[in-house]
């Protein structure tokens, strides 16, 4: 009798989250709100289960290379292959590449550059490559053995010298934390989990994923399957012709990246209440990560069985078809987010602000920064944000108090030293790095921003604890290393809020430009209309979203996709022009963003 992982080790406990797990299948025929599993028709078929990858593997007739991501679980893998295997009466050898890793010591080393510091958040990026983790000679020394079926596996396993049929796992970076912090995976050169999810994370943004996504880009024209490992006794696998054609397509014609969703100890009641299919019972939700390049992934589908990849898989393949302009500056980092923070009903978010660029090169070696901008998708009455110092700012007295608060647990009276401004629906407030800034509670955040996303340094959080009941960090010394304390007074009023101006327009529809501040390198406008539009992308990327209206259809190269409030969406470089349609009633609004042309 078959022994799934299932009843050895149930999903549920390799993840420490409330979200739902994607499913494996999807009625892709009706949809009508906010989908939180988008799809793109893949261009050849979706298979399942591990009958199906097995009987693929043995047409090979070769050795077999099973390369993956960080967070796989490999033992239940190799142990499904291994089981599929014994009840077909078929020997096989399989060799583990983590037998060639570094010793910890040697390891250790090698990272201490990037993660050896004692700050819990931040690290330096790592600029090594995979082979760095490994011992030549011993990963000269795992040979396949003779007259048998063998398989290499693990994070790595393509740097052998074998040859044979290539196998990739990913896993979505949602998973690969909701696991961390169940402690069931291990960072590269480790063997064992950590059981410290914080530390974990911080050795997966610095290192882990910029090397295994160095990797990846290396391999991934010769990977033969790419399989999908997030529900782990119910794999979904393609063949690798099946991905890269599908990807290729993809990177011409509007696509949307897969969300996913995160409580927060500010968090709201806005997203909960307007996207049905997310789990109600959820404390509440702060963020949707609706676009997120280095954590999101893409669905692909075919008859009803989804297949997942990381959507930083379409820049390794073409960056130029995806970002056109800017993929001379960016390469295969995407330059732009989008998220929604969600505090209705909610709280502030804390008293922030972001590195300059100098300071984020030197000391986390990333080459752009954090500049930011509130696009006010909705709000209650009252609703605000925190904006920019008072006239009189004193510096030394605000971080004194600042100080005092950390230590004694004292509250501190904010707009003494931050003005405030009312929020209403559809405005946009401008935050370029070293601007102090919150959003108050009561307000739907879209967060239009450049794409790094983890240097918040906050200096103020209403003394509250995280969801744990743990403190949260705050970073007072490195954000008075940064702020712009000449950004006060009415200069806030007259630089960090953006008044809208018609740059086109039709019939029935309009095109505004909401004009950045010098510091952004992208470019935000707004489409307004009734009916339809054709716009064209002038070899940019485009992300947009649908701020106001039920429901809109978007053409590219005769390919029609349906968008629905509040979904983000990309039109690459390469689709040349796209068509959008009006189908709600009343007025449609879009929200764009692209690189500037003088950034590129």
């Amino acid at each position: 009798m078959s022994t799934s992982l299932s009843s050895q080790t149930h999903p549920s406990q390799l993840r420490a989250t409330e979200q739902f797990l994607a499913p494996k299948t999807k009625d892709t025929r009706h949809h009508t709100g906010y989908d939180i599993y988008p799809c793109f028709s893949a261009e050849g078929p979706v298979f399942s289960g591990f009958d199906s990858l097995l009987n693929r593997i043995l047409q090979y007739r070769s050795d077999i290379i099973i390369d993956g991501y960080a967070g796989v679980q490999w033992e239940a893998f190799i142990g499904q292959l291994k089981h599929h295997l014994a009840q077909q009466n078929i020997p096989a050898s399989f060799v583990d590449v983590n037998t060639a890793l570094l010793p910890p010591a040697d390891r250790d080393a090698l990272l201490a550059s990037s993660i050896g510091n004692e700050d819990p958040l931040f690290g330096k990026a790592f600029t090594g490559i995979l082979s760095d983790f490994f011992s030549p000679e011993k990963l000269r020394a795992l040979q396949p053995a003779r007259d048998t079926l063998n398989f290499i596996y693990g994070c790595g396993a393509a740097l052998s010298s074998w040859e044979g049929a290539l196998l990739y796992i990913d896993l979505p970076k949602n998973e690969i934390q909701f696991r961390s912090r169940a402690g069931k995976v291990c960072n590269l050169g480790h063997t064992t989990p950590s059981g410290n999810a914080r530390l974990q994370y911080k050795q997966f943004y610095f290192a882990d994923w910029p090397v295994l996504n160095r990797h990846k880009k290396d391999i991934l024209q010769r990977v033969d399957l790419i399989i999908d490992e997030q529900r782990p006794d119910e794999i979904t696998w393609c063949e690798g012709d099946t991905l890269r054609s599908t990807l290729l397509t993809m990177s011409k014609n509007m696509f949307r990246a897969r969300p996913w969703f995160e409580p927060g100890v500010w968090g709201g009641h806005w997203i909960r209440e307007n996207i049905a299919e997310l789990n109600p019972n959820v404390v509440n939700y702060a963020w949707s990560f609706e676009l997120i390049a280095p954590e999101n992934g893409v669905l692909l589908e075919h008859e009803g069985l989804l297949l997942e990849v990381s959507l930083d898989t379409m820049l390794m393949l073409d960056n130029n078809a995806v970002l056109g302009k800017a993929a001379k500056r960016f390469g295969t980092s995407f330059p732009i987010r989008f998220d929604f923070l969600d505090t209705f009903n909610g709280g502030n978010l804390s008293i922030q602000c972001h590195p300059s660029v100098p300071y984020t090169l030197q000391h986390f070696g990333e080459p752009f920064t954090q500049d930011e901008t509130y696009y006010i998708l909705d709000s209650k009455p009252g609703a605000e944000v925190y904006l920019g110092f008072q006239e009189n700012i004193d510096a030394v007295e605000f971080r004194q108090v600042l100080e005092e608060s950390a230590i004694n647990n004292t509250p501190v009276d904010i707009e003494k030293y931050v003005q405030v401004f009312p929020s209403r629906k559809h405005e946009l407030f401008l935050i370029p790095n070293g601007t102090v800034h919150s959003s108050g509670k009561n307000n739907l955040v879209l967060e239009i921003s450049a794409t790094p996303y983890i240097f918040t340094f906050k200096m103020y959080d209403w003394l509250r604890t995280d969801l744990n009941g743990k403190p949260r960090t705050l970073n007072i010394a490195r954000a008075f290393d940064n702020l712009t304390f000449s950004r006060n007074g009415a200069a806030v009023q007259d630089t960090l809020i953006s008044v809208p101006v018609t740059i086109a327009h039709g019939a029935d529809w309009r095109l505004l430009n909401l004009p950045t501040h010098p510091e952004h390198f992208y470019r935000i406008e707004r489409v307004e209309l009734n009916s339809r539009v054709t716009l064209d992308t002038h070899g940019h990327c485009h992300i947009l979203s649908l701020v106001e209206g039920s429901r809109i259809r978007v053409i590219t190269n005769d390919l029609e996709q349906t968008v629905h409030y509040a979904e983000t969406f990309i039109i690459p470089a390469a689709a040349s022009q796209y068509t959008l349609i009006n189908e709600g009633e009343g007025e449609a609004k879009v929200v764009r963003s692209f690189v500037k042309d003088d950034c590129c």
